[in-house]
């Protein structure tokens, strides 16, 4: 018995220690490698990710995230957290409540995938945004679904804002 309070003990603290470190992501990853995005300023969108060799990355969004788990194919993540939605603090993205699409664009994506603590926050979204309720899974899966899609989008964008750009110094 007592062995078992020990190791339920030691699971919380090392739970909730972990907890604590990864809360501070964003000064370890202020900017998504991906796409350059503030994470601050996305912390209700962004992704956190430990893989089984200790490295780590922070992205702004489960699209770019997408993006790296792709890259890094031979690498299994560990660790999976994701910003609620609401809360903006790092919650277990698997066990989070999901909603894909919505009236709401995404972050770096058309179609939006957002990640909350309780089911019934997720259900509130729903009601005044749109969009399903959905599994890590399923989200991710979406993220690789509309991957060329949001990639032309964000291409088209960059080359409007460059245009833009080079017709201000001009």
């Amino acid at each position: 018995m007592k062995k078992i309070l020990v190791i339920g003990l030691m699971v919380f603290l090392a739970t909730g220690v972990y907890n604590v470190f990864a809360q501070d992501d964003i000064s370890k990853h202020p900017a998504c490698l991906f796409c350059g995005m503030d994470r601050a300023k996305f912390a209700h969108s962004r992704i956190y990710i430990e893989y089984d060799d200790n490295s780590t990355i922070g992205t702004c969004s489960l699209r770019c995230a997408a993006v790296d788990m792709a890259v890094n194919i031979d690498k299994a993540p560990q660790i999976i957290m994701v910003g609620d939605f609401n809360a903006k603090t790092l919650i277990d993205a698997e066990k989070a409540v999901w909603v894909v699409g919505g009236e709401k664009m995404g972050v770096m994506s058309k179609r939006a995938k957002w990640a909350f603590e309780n089911k019934k926050d997720a259900e509130a979204f729903v009601g005044a945004q749109g969009g399903e309720i959905a599994t890590f899974e399923e989200a991710v899966q979406a993220a690789y679904a509309d991957m060329y899609q949001d990639t032309r989008m964000i291409r088209e964008k960059r080359k409007m804002m460059r245009e833009k750009k080079m017709k201000k110094k001009n």
